[in-house]
C-alpha cells in the first residue's frame, strides 16, 4: 500500500480527541475539498507491504489505538481491510477517517468509522454514498465541516431528515480551518468562529458535538506529523 507517514501523537478530533493514537496516513484522494488541510497526500508516498506496516506500528508501542486516514484510505480498501483484521486480532483498537464517498460496508464492524458528509462549502456536496448510513452503528461518527451558515443548515437538515440523532455514536460539527493559517494557535484561524457555530446549535437544540481540531491548538497549525 502507498503511505505518506506513520507516526504517534494524540487524536485531534472525534470523541477520541486527546487520546494517544498511531496514525497511518495513506496516499491519494479522489476529492478536492476547498478547505482540505492534507493536500500533500494527493500524490507521492512510499510503498510498504502489510508486514512492513505492522512492524512500523509495533515500534510505536505501547499505544494501541490506530487511525487510518489520508487522503482517502478506502481507495486502498483491498490492502487496508486485511490489515485492519490483522490488527484487530492482535488487540488493537481501530479508527478510520473517510470522506463518505466510498462504501464502508466492508470495513470490519469493530472499527470506529469517522465518516464525513460534505457540505456545500466543500465544493464536493452530493458525493456522499448514502447506503453508508445503513452500515453505521453506535460506535461510529458522522462529521460535517462547517464554513458558514449555509453549511450549518445543510448539516442540520441532513441530520434531521435522516433521523440521525441517536442512530450513530456522535454527530460532529467542525468549524472549517483556514488553508493558510497564521502560526498563532487560536480560533482566529477558523473560517467560521466556533462561538457562532455553538450559538446556532443551541438555538436549534441540535443534539451534536462541537469538534475542534485540537492538534492545531497544541502545535502550530501547519505542522505535519502531529
Amino acid at each position: 500500500m502507498y503511505l505518506i507517514e506513520i507516526y504517534k501523537s494524540v487524536q485531534g478530533e472525534s470523541s477520541f480527541a486527546g487520546v494517544p493514537c498511531i496514525f497511518v496516513r495513506l496516499a491519494g484522494c479522489n476529492l478536492r475539498c476547498s478547505w482540505c488541510d492534507s493536500e500533500y497526500t494527493f500524490t507521492g508516498g512510499y510503498k510498504l507491504t502489510e508486514d512492513e506496516v505492522m512492524a512500523e506500528i509495533r515500534k510505536l508501542a505501547p499505544v494501541k489505538l490506530v487511525e487510518f486516514t489520508g487522503g482517502e484510505p478506502l481507495l486502498q480498501e483491498r490492502e487496508v481491510v486485511p490489515l485492519m483484521k490483522r490488527l484487530l486480532a492482535e488487540g488493537y483498537e481501530l479508527m478510520i477517517e473517510t470522506s463518505g464517498e466510498r462504501p464502508v460496508v466492508n470495513v470490519p464492524e469493530a472499527v470506529h468509522k469517522i465518516v464525513d458528509v460534505k457540505c456545500p462549502g466543500s465544493g464536493e456536496m452530493n458525493r456522499f454514498h448514502r447506503p453508508n448510513l445503513s452500515s453505521l452503528t453506535l460506535r461510529d461518527e458522522l462529521k460535517f465541516v462547517i464554513s458558514d451558515r449555509a453549511d450549518y443548515e445543510y448539516a442540520r437538515d441532513f441530520i434531521r431528515t435522516n433521523s440521525l440523532e441517536g442512530r450513530v455514536g456522535q454527530l460532529l460539527l467542525s468549524p472549517a480551518f483556514s488553508k493558510t493559517p497564521s502560526p498563532e494557535r487560536s480560533t482566529a484561524n477558523c473560517v467560521l468562529d466556533p462561538r457562532e457555530l455553538v450559538t446556532w446549535m443551541l438555538e436549534d437544540g441540535l443534539n451534536a458535538r462541537l469538534s475542534l481540531q485540537i492538534h492545531k491548538y497544541i502545535w502550530e497549525p501547519q505542522k505535519k506529523g502531529v
